[in-house]
């Protein structure tokens, strides 16, 4: 194998598509980010008031247009900013254009209007704004919310996440930003209601126009307007907020051990990656994972032959199997589960657990919709269990986590509980897909609140969909680029793809999940390059046996199942995450940059730790060919680190070990 040329875009995040930062925007204490007509980041002194403010034209299928702008002008001024432009929307056939006004004052006050107009008859989900409020400070605090008839009533944002829309009829929310200072966003021009996001892991909860109980996707007639504005204004004592100061020092703080564990990390083993798998088994070896999950759908006409391969796989890896079985009747699953675990049998596979899923749950389902025909889940899991007598049973959703939020399972019946993740279902861009890790710990403690003590797993995930249970397949990506709901994710390839796998298992880790699996072992959810679908830069002229970034997380991440989880923290700010665990007579410390700058990390290793011994190794632009290339001598390079001044380029990752003094 030889290496290949290779851009310092490609080794970041696979794509030389650019993923621009937009322009930031002063008024008073307010400050903004413009991108491509979208507010980003509205602040008040440094902190988050609103996470985007935006009018979206979404089509049919609930895919979000990318707008051509035009007539763009920004005026900033010493008392405030100005902005317009003109955007349209467009495929075969139809057509939409737009015009946008944004006003930002000297008080912090904001306006923004938009106006569209179709050209054609238009078919939509939904055109019209979107307001994300974030996390920090909002989640289970309070807010003044103010309906369509002009009622106000106090009440919080969800602490839990909650499986439906919190709030409806909305014409206003008023939230605290600081003690005495609070926001209020207003919203003309049509009903307004709230979902919580976190159902996705967007980390964010959204306000979007047009309630869902209205038919979708409905049409737009050519020249019918449609017209609506947000107002943001603040109330009390705004001149008091001051920006907070940027510091360029940040520092990681590992402190004691905790009573928690690392939960079992293992991988997905889709069926259409046994031949590859098989193919790269050593590297698999490599990886050492706990626990693999192995599909099994009759739909796709799965029998004996893909058992007989993940019977190998698993004897060749050592990892427990977990078999996730697709349940297609209505009233004849008993005799299919049976059906099945004979197949299993005759196949020699040795199972540790069995999931099931029927049919009618592998879809997701707007709230107050019907849902398609499924088994009584109860008289589903009694016949598992009578299939499978001698394995753990899991039951739940092979999708998000919005449909085991909102289709809870009877916890009692099972052994575990499980659901996977995505973090580009709302948006593709780089900071709001590392932003999702904000909302996993959110997810855990919701599913706790309906499960109990039941065990609860998670995945398989990757940065690429898993699966699409919002429409009929995934986005189609054949220019290699940033998409919503596509399952070749560029960024699964590159080096940001390790930093988001160091920043999910630091995420769940803490939370007690009792296992976490990545996506695949090969492939576009994988951590091992196959030749074959999409053509990829760099990977393709390597050919088969190359590794992905993430490869390296993922085979350090299991050999620390089961390991004590110590505590770390003290850089998330700064977009440092920190993940860490004891080791035989050392402390393990992960570190990622999660942003595209790079950024000096100082570790304050504690008490009973000899930091000026640690070692490690570095995953960054300068070790991007050697740890693709070669991934065994890469892993086996580690060289002393200076915790008091480490450097760590964008989306670079970092495994140091401490030894204890």
């Amino acid at each position: 194998m030889t290496s290949a040329a290779v851009s310092r875009a490609v080794k970041l995040c696979s794509t030389e598509q650019p993923d621009v930062v937009g322009r930031v925007l002063e008024a008073g204490p307010l400050s903004v980010e413009l991108d491509n007509g979208t507010l980003r980041y509205l602040n008040v002194g440094g902190v988050e008031v609103l996470r985007s403010l935006a009018f979206l034209v979404r089509d049919e299928n609930w895919g979000t247009y990318v707008p051509t702008l035009s007539n763009v002008v920004i005026d900033q001024r010493a008392d405030g900013f100005s902005v317009s432009y003109r955007a349209v929307c467009s495929r075969e056939g139809q057509e939409i254009g737009y015009e946008a006004r944004i006003e930002g004052r000297g008080d912090g006050s904001l306006e923004f209007s938009g106006t569209a107009t179709p050209v054609t008859d238009f078919l939509t989900a939904r055109t019209g704004f979107v307001v994300l409020h974030p996390l920090q400070g909002v989640a289970g605090r309070p807010v003044e919310v103010e309906h369509v008839d002009g009622q106000i009533v106090p009440s919080t944002f969800p602490a839990l996440v909650d499986p439906v829309q919190p709030f409806l009829n909305i014409r206003s929310l008023a939230h605290e930003v600081v003690p005495g200072l609070k926001a209020v966003v207003r919203m003309e021009g049509d009903t307004f209601e709230m979902e919580d996001h976190r159902n996705w892991t967007d980390a964010s909860f959204k306000t979007y126009v047009r309630p869902l109980a209205l038919p979708w996707p409905y049409t737009l007639k050519a020249g019918e307007t449609v017209q609506q504005s947000v107002k943001l204004s603040l109330v009390g004592a705004a001149r008091a907020v001051r920006k907070s100061a940027s510091s360029a020092a940040l520092e990681v703080r590992v402190g004691a051990p905790t009573n928690r564990r690392v939960p079992a990390i293992g991988l997905g083993m889709p069926a259409e990656e046994i031949g590859p798998t098989l193919a790269s088994i050593d590297l698999v070896e490599r990886v050492a994972p706990r626990l693999l999950i192995v599909q099994f759908d009759p739909r796709a006409g799965h029998g004996r032959r893909e058992l007989d391969a993940y019977r190998q796989i698993c004897e060749r890896t050592g990892a427990e199997c977990e078999l996730e079985v697709v349940v297609q009747s209505m009233d004849q699953f008993a005799e299919e589960l049976g059906a099945t675990a004979t197949l299993v049998r005759e196949a020699g596979l040795n199972l540790s657990a069995v999931a099931v899923c029927p049919v009618g749950d592998l879809k997701s389902v707007l709230p107050g919709g019907v849902r398609p025909p499924a088994p009584p889940l109860a008289d589903l899991y009694r016949a598992a269990r009578a299939a499978f007598p001698a394995q753990r049973l899991g039951g739940g959703m092979f999708s998000f986590f919005t449909e085991l939020n909102r289709k809870r399972p009877p916890a009692e019946w099972l052994d575990f509980v499980h659901n996977s993740t995505c973090p580009i279902v709302h948006a593709a861009d780089d900071r709001s897909v590392m932003e999702t890790h904000e909302a996993l710990p959110y997810q855990v403690a919701t599913a706790r609140s309906f499960i109990g003590k039941t065990a609860y797993r998670v995945g398989p995930s990757a940065i690429g969909c898993r699966d699409n249970p919002h429409g009929k397949t995934f986005t189609p990506n054949p220019d290699n680029v940033r998409i919503c709901l596509v399952k070749a994710d560029p960024r699964q390839r590159a080096l940001f793809g390790a930093a988001w796998a160091v920043g999910y298992a630091a995420s769940f880790a803490p939370t007690g999940l009792e296992a976490l699996s990545f996506g695949a072992p090969t492939g576009p959810l994988g951590v091992i390059h196959r030749e074959g679908g999409a053509r990829v830069p760099y990977f393709d002229a390597l050919g088969a046996r190359a590794v992905y970034p993430a490869y390296h997380v993922v085979a350090g991440l299991t050999r620390a199942s089961g390991a004590r989880i110590v505590a770390c923290s003290g850089a998330e700010a700064g977009g440092i995450c920190s993940f860490a665990y004891r080791g035989q007579g050392a402390t393990l410390v992960w570190l990622a940059n999660q942003t595209a700058h790079e950024k000096t990390v100082r570790v304050a290793a504690g008490p009973g730790r000899n930091s000026s011994a640690a070692f490690g190794i570095v995953l960054d632009e300068n070790s991007f060919e050697r740890a693709t290339l070669d991934p065994f001598t890469f892993q086996a390079g580690h060289r002393a680190l200076d915790l008091a001044r480490l450097p760590l380029g964008p989306y670079a990752v970092a495994l140091a070990c401490i030894p204890d003094a």
